[in-house]
């Protein structure tokens, strides 16, 4: 085979199928059935792209390559394999930042090889030509953002390093625009504004230092609330971060899946945004999750009367004449890994006659789709997974709704109470089933930091306790009352 027929014919056309498939597969992904197909497809589509770029390249030393290939798949399986559900919001950051920190890399290492290293004269515009030279100076600045913001999710995920609340640093507002300027005017000049190498290989490398620890000061204020819309947000810059970086290495390929990442992520962030009743500014520089005083937006979180416990016994029995189910998860079925006792559960009851469905808050969890995620990973039937506007509608039809660890997103202070912090914000009307049965640890507040008024309503049980030891508890009374 040619050279010019391999660089004129087929890789174009391994491009083209590549572009192809991404989209198709990024399509199936807004839909719950499709989405495992759509995340094949979009892996296909990364493999093919790997595969016309090496082919571009042309002759090239293969070892660093299929080192790098191995090593990469590596991790990757590994990661895969040992990574639990619950931590999967923390990898997709990683994920993220990984991305973020290839952009940057990129965008140094190509001004080094095309403009310093050689010796070249004059300005990196004027070698690289303007668009590049520009988008050389976007991948350092938003690829920086992209790792070190990701980093700082991944710890404030994990609560070890970084606590989840919101660090409210004074002056942050200032400090993070003048690292923003900075990052950007050093990230200009020394693509456009210098001729000395020396000088323009400092601007560049105290550009990626500002741009990372601009990141840092973007992502610390931001509380645990908030992190679905951190997480989709950060996916959306490392999409422009790649798609700057195919400007920079004139690869069509790059600059359509960076757009497509881009965009989606933008897209996903607004739903979660409006899903929260919130702008995007005001999670970015609101400091959600502060609240130290809610007695007028609510009352404190321990201002509870007439709270009624119950034991899982209880529970059993209005389940045992139950003719529709719903569940709702939240993180705290994540942090107990309860989704297969709860399928397991669900499965008995359907067996005694019921209807079961589960209702899916879209920021429920710590990443957007995290409940679809474990869900799916015991294998509820998708059929089942009903999005909040669709089961809203029938709670009025159902007999019980068991909430699974979840606190804001059933608060009817989000109806009820104007000037609470989630006023306004679309929740799941649990309440209005005719037994809501509520499992948490304790009465301590969401997120929020506000009291739910829920677990003070009439025809609420609660009963507390690790949500996974509580399902099972109900699953064998309702087992036992099945054999009997």
């Amino acid at each position: 085979m040619s050279d010019g027929f391999l660089q004129g014919v087929v890789v174009p056309v391994l491009y083209l199928v590549s572009a192809i498939v991404f989209v198709v597969g990024m399509k199936g992904m807004t839909r719950v059935q499709s989405a495992r197909r759509g995340n094949f497809l979009s892996s296909l589509a990364m493999l093919l792209a790997i595969v016309a770029t090496l082919l571009k390249l042309g002759t090239i030393d293969y070892r660093w390559i299929v080192a790098g290939v191995a090593l990469g798949s590596l991790i990757g399986a590994v990661t895969a394999v040992r990574v639990a559900m619950t931590a999967m919001p923390e990898m997709v950051a990683l994920f993220n930042g990984a991305g973020g920190g290839a952009s940057m890399l990129v965008g140094l290492s190509i001004l080094w090889i095309d403009v310093i290293e050689p010796g070249a004269t004059g300005t990196a515009a004027s070698v690289m030509q303007a668009d590049s030279a520009f988008s050389t100076a976007l991948s350092i600045l938003i690829g920086g953002v992209t790792l070190s913001g990701s980093v700082v999710a991944f710890l404030k995920l994990q609560e070890k390093l970084l606590p989840g609340r919101p660090v409210l640093l004074p002056g942050r507002h200032v400090a993070n625009l003048l690292l923003f300027v900075g990052a950007l005017g050093l990230g200009l000049w020394a693509v456009f504004g210098t001729t000395d190498l020396t000088l323009m290989g400092a601007a560049a490398v105290v550009c990626a230092v500002l741009s990372l620890l601009l990141g840092i000061g973007l992502v610390i204020p931001i509380g645990g609330a908030d992190m679905p819309v951190v997480i989709s947000l950060l996916n959306s810059y490392s999409g422009m971060a790649a798609c700057a970086t195919g400007f920079v290495l004139n690869n069509n390929l790059l600059i359509i899946s960076g757009a497509l990442v881009g965009a989606s992520g933008l897209i996903l962030t607004n739903i979660m945004c409006v899903a929260m009743n919130r702008t995007l500014v005001n999670v970015l520089f609101g400091g959600f999750g502060m609240v130290e005083d809610t007695s007028a937006k609510g009352g404190p979180a321990s201002d509870y009367g007439a709270v009624r416990s119950y034991a899982p016994e209880d529970g059993a029995m209005v389940l045992e004449s139950a003719e529709r189910v719903a569940f709702v998860p939240g993180y705290g079925l994540a942090v107990a890994q309860a989704q297969h006792v709860v399928r397991e559960l669900a499965t008995e009851l359907e067996k005694r006659g019921a209807k079961v469905s589960y209702g899916i808050h879209p920021v429920a969890g710590r990443m957007p789709g995290h409940m679809n995620v474990l869900l799916a990973e015991a294998d509820v039937p998708y059929e089942q997974l009903l999005e909040m506007d669709a089961i809203n509608s029938e709670f009025k039809e159902t007999d019980v709704v068991l909430v699974v660890g979840a606190n804001d997103v059933v608060n009817p202070a989000a109806e009820r109470v104007p000037g609470s912090p989630i006023y306004g914000m679309p929740v799941l009307r649990v309440w209005e089933a005719k037994t809501v049965i509520v499992i948490k640890r304790s009465l301590a507040p969401g997120f929020a930091g506000i009291k739910n008024e829920l677990f003070e309503f009439d025809n609420t049980m609660m009963i507390f306790g690790d949500a996974k030891k509580v399902l099972q508890g109900l699953l064998a009374e309702v087992k036992q009352a099945a054999a009997a």
